[in-house]
């Protein structure tokens, strides 16, 4: 409230500040006291009493005077009591509801404001302790009083249904808030643990330098934390905690497993010299593969193979630099840089072997189509038998979209196996790519025909 009994208040007589200092003086007892305060007024003392209407029109107005700062004092204790609930709200939810609260909790204090005003105005104008109060004086202070306290009563009411209203978004918060000790504690904890961990690998010999770099990192977080959510709102601190833990986490997990990490990192760089050492002297075969394709077979079968010996030493020269690059970076425990380098180094052996068996599958490729390139012509004449029955499946006529691809399949396997008669050193690696095309053509004929029956079917 703006205005309160308990704070200094000028009156224009001293009689009108003895009533204000009643009203406080009865806003401080209990109940069964203020109860009890009209008889202590209605006889004894000091003061001088006059009989009939006017000391019976004075107990009166005692009487509502007495009503009416109860109604105060509960007024005043309800509001204080939901402003606690709404800057608990606050300090979880920006949600428009939330602010919706804000904003009615704000005009409801305007009006306890006024009627706190027309309450103290109402106590101060009247000085019920006078000897000479007329009855008239004090009819006309009970009936203000009177009208002070149902003011008082009724923003009340009012107040205690904004509270009722309240309930959910208070639950919600109230929620919230109990989400934050737990949370800012498995933070503290996660960092705990990350902690032993790096000193564990540390005691092992490995300084895992990037890590605890990472650690450290989180130190003004944890400062932040131990801040409290009262600084720095509760959203901020349950999304700072739940970060805290789970960077922590990784640290910790990170930590533990590199002693296996420096293990398998050792373990890749042993494999992947003996692999680069196996490459080399299968490199070493492609040049006597090469000269027997050039002897035997057309420029066309083999002149795309011609780079290989050069590419494959070449690329295990560059093999060989990145894995003593990895041994380095492995030795200074880089471990993110040592992996890296073993991931190129096997990219290049990988490439390398590819290009090597390529040559000697292209000899024996051609050495089984020279030998009996029928084979090789069922396979595909197959391969299109098949595609046409199921194109003819439950049809009387082939759907177009399905017969011409197929029709011109036919026709190039027929063109490849001519392409075999007639010549003295006919181009075998072309027929093989053909029938390899032709099967490919084929198979996504088969492959859209399913995809269509399929939908019919669902």
């Amino acid at each position: 409230m703006t205005a309160t009994p308990a704070q200094p208040y000028s009156s224009p007589s001293g009689s009108s500040a003895r009533a204000v200092r009643d009203t406080l003086t009865l806003v401080a007892l209990p109940l069964v006291a203020v109860l009890a305060l009209p008889a202590a007024f209605a006889g004894g003392g000091t003061r001088r009493w006059f009989g009939g209407r006017a000391e019976s029109q004075r107990a009166e107005a005692q009487a509502a005077k007495d009503a009416a700062a109860a109604a105060f004092y509960e007024l005043d204790t309800a509001q204080r009591d939901l402003r606690i609930s709404v800057e608990t709200i606050t300090a979880v939810d920006d949600s428009p509801a939330a602010r919706r609260a804000v904003a009615d909790f704000a005009a409801l204090g305007e009006r306890i404001d006024e009627v706190s005003r027309q309450y103290i105005t109402a106590v101060d104008a009247h000085d019920l302790d006078r000897d000479d109060l007329e009855a008239s004086a004090a009819a006309r202070a009970r009936t203000e009083l009177t009208r002070a306290r149902d003011e008082l009563q009724r923003v009340k009411r009012d107040l205690d249904r904004f509270g009722e209203g309240l309930g959910p978004l208070l639950g919600k918060a109230e929620t919230q808030l109990a989400r934050v000790a737990p949370a800012v504690e498995r933070a503290r904890q996660g960092l705990l643990a990350a902690t032993g961990a790096l000193d564990a690998v540390r005691q092992a010999g490995l300084r895992a330098d990037d890590l605890a770099a990472r650690l450290a990192a989180l130190s003004p977080e944890l400062t932040k934390l131990n801040q409290g959510a009262g600084q720095h709102g509760v959203a901020a601190t349950l999304e700072r905690a739940e970060r805290v833990a789970r960077e922590a986490g990784a640290i910790r997990a990170e930590a533990e497993r590199l002693p296996e990490r420096a293990a398998e990192i050792d373990h890749r760089l042993v494999s992947l010299r003996t692999r680069a050492q196996a490459l080399t002297t299968r490199a070493g075969q492609v040049e006597p593969v090469l000269s027997e394709l050039r002897r035997r077979f057309t420029v066309a079968c083999w002149q795309d193979l011609q780079p290989v010996p050069e590419q494959a030493a070449q690329n295990v020269r560059q093999a060989e630099l990145k894995l003593r690059e990895a041994q380095g970076a492995r030795d200074a425990q880089r471990w993110a840089d040592a992996t890296a380098l073993l991931s190129t180094a096997r990219a290049l052996l990988n490439t390398t072997d590819e290009a090597v068996s390529a040559a000697g599958e292209r000899l024996r490729r051609l050495n089984a189509v020279q030998k009996d390139p029928q084979q090789e012509i069922e396979r595909t004449r197959f391969a299109i038998r098949d595609a046409q029955r199921l194109a003819m499946t439950g049809r009387t006529t082939p759907d177009p979209r399905h017969a011409g691809p197929l029709d011109e399949a036919v026709a190039r396997l027929e063109r490849a196996v001519a392409s075999l008669e007639g010549g003295r050193h006919p181009d075998y690696w072309h027929f093989l790519t053909e029938t390899e095309a032709v099967r490919e053509s084929v198979a996504r004929v088969v492959a859209l025909i399913r995809e269509e029956r399929g939908h019919h079917a669902g």
